[in-house]
């Protein structure tokens, strides 16, 4: 049994998103516009006829994944596997603190190397961490299902690109996801492919990944 459409859902706004800060795994809650944000959006994905929630146990998804559990009556199962990549002492800081403290790292992160960020993960650690949470919880839906996983913008990003096949090099090719936008993978006759990338409601703003 697995599910036959996947829709990778990143958080709505936070304050940090709106000041540009690297959260990471800090637990951080959704601002107002966040708020509104999520609603939105999950007005939207309602249409989708989403059959399971399940979501980051960090704040900022729990409420945006409980938005759309609202709307459909489904419970919202949580998973720390989903949480966002863990950025370690670059966490709280906004790009120009990081610099400062860590150019060197910082160019090498920029240019696409696989460093341990902030001492933390690596792109490709979160990858297969992000990714095998939602394989198996994809795994575990009935024929058909619809699952919606509401996450991170580099844990999804990173997730993606491993269900793909593509290697997390590549993490560039695909822009970031914006708050409260999705992508969404189907399920076909060689695995999953990639239907939508980066769709979400109007106005959504695109705050920092992390």
């Amino acid at each position: 049994m697995t599910a036959s459409t996947v829709i990778l859902w990143r958080h709505g706004q936070t304050t940090f998103n709106a000041e540009s800060r690297w959260q990471g795994q800090l637990d951080a809650p959704l601002d107002e516009e966040g708020v509104a944000q999520a609603g939105s959006a999950a007005t939207e994905l309602v249409t989708r006829k989403p059959t399971r929630i399940v979501s980051s146990d960090l704040r900022r998804a729990v409420l945006t994944a409980r938005a759309l559990g609202e709307r459909t009556g489904l419970e919202v199962a949580l998973d720390p596997g989903l949480r966002e990549v863990h950025a370690g002492d670059w966490q709280g800081l906004v790009r120009a603190e990081i610099e400062a403290r860590w150019p060197a790292e910082y160019a090498a992160w920029r240019r696409g190397d696989d460093i341990a960020i902030g001492g933390g993960e690596r792109r490709s650690e979160v990858g297969a961490r992000a990714a095998a949470a939602v394989a198996k919880h994809a795994d575990a839906c009935e024929d058909g299902a619809v699952l919606v996983v509401a996450s991170h913008g580099m844990a999804l990003r990173m997730a993606l690109l491993n269900l793909l096949g593509i290697p997390a090099s590549a993490w560039s090719a695909l822009g970031s996801l914006g708050n409260t936008h999705w992508a969404t993978l189907g399920n076909g006759r060689s695995g999953w492919f990639l239907a939508e990338y980066n769709v979400g409601p109007p106005g959504a703003r695109r705050g920092v990944e992390g």
